[in-house]
């Protein structure tokens, strides 16, 4: 039976999934699918874990994060938006010429942002460097990441990887958001990228294997990663394209594709409608 902690949680993910159907059918772009798998770990992220102060969002000792999978930002900003960085009225705008919320996420426009993401292999170097800074100068904080498992055939990732282990840096907790589909198909087809968790265990790093939308299991393997000392954290989720929408899971034509009136209607339907 689920608890009051684990019921809001997976309450707000369902409304924040439900808004990014909506922003993507009213911008006429973007990219559903990948928002959908990485949802329920941006939700115990912002809405249980991260240390942050929406309203002083360059406070020095902030948790950092960073979308490595940037073009799923549609989740992020839902995220964003929901914690008090901006107004939800934001959301009309997603995709428009001068609006704040761009196709990728965009440091110079977006309040809450830690950093530009949405070249692939970028992220996990970037996030190896704030942990470092953050370990230098005796602070706290600790650095997320959530990668595409697709973007994992980049070397960058791997040299980050090396680098995060040399310097011990436990305050450094990847996510692999492993849906094992990319733009071109599935990973599995496209590389030899499987095992994944033993791969991370080569390099070192403290590695758990989840269900990634589980919320316990996600809350758990946070807690886990912060009490293991000297090492970096990789917690290999396993998830699913388009979660929690019946037309869209597992179905790799949503990597980048609009709903139309009807299928946002069935998104209302099955994420419960709006919430109070």
């Amino acid at each position: 039976m689920e608890n009051a902690r684990t019921e809001r949680l997976q309450k707000i993910a369902n409304q924040m999934r439900l808004e990014v159907v909506r922003m993507v059918h009213n911008a006429g772009d973007g990219h559903p699918g990948p928002c959908m798998s990485a949802m329920d770990i941006l939700t115990c992220l912002y809405f249980d874990q991260m240390n942050i102060r929406p309203k002083d969002p360059k406070w020095p000792d902030r948790d950092r994060f960073i979308l490595s999978k940037g073009h799923a930002c549609p989740a992020l900003y839902t995220a964003l938006a929901y914690k008090g960085y901006f107004s939800k009225a934001e959301f009309d705008g997603l995709r428009s010429l001068g609006s704040i919320l761009q196709g990728h996420p965009t440091l110079q426009k977006t309040p809450g942002l830690d950093m530009t993401s949405g070249s692939l292999g970028n992220g996990l170097g970037i996030a190896t460097g704030m942990a470092i800074a953050g370990k230098y100068r005796k602070q706290d904080y600790y650095t997320y990441v959530i990668m595409g498992d697709g973007e994992l055939q980049e070397g960058s990732v791997w040299e980050a990887a090396m680098c995060a282990k040399k310097n011990s840096l436990d305050h450094l907790i990847a996510f692999i958001d492993h849906n094992n589909w990319q733009s071109g198909g599935s990973v599995t087809e496209c590389s030899g990228l499987l095992p994944v968790r033993e791969k991370w265990e080569a390099f070192g790093w403290f590695t758990q294997e989840i269900d990634g939308h589980n919320i316990d299991e996600i809350l758990g393997a946070i807690e886990a990663a912060k009490a293991q000392k000297g090492q970096p954290a990789a917690i290999v989720a396993r998830t699913v394209k388009g979660k929690g929408l019946d037309y869209m899971e597992d179905d790799n034509s949503w990597h980048k594709r609009v709903p139309d009136d009807a299928q946002l209607e069935r998104a209302i339907e099955l994420l419960g409608g709006d919430q109070k």
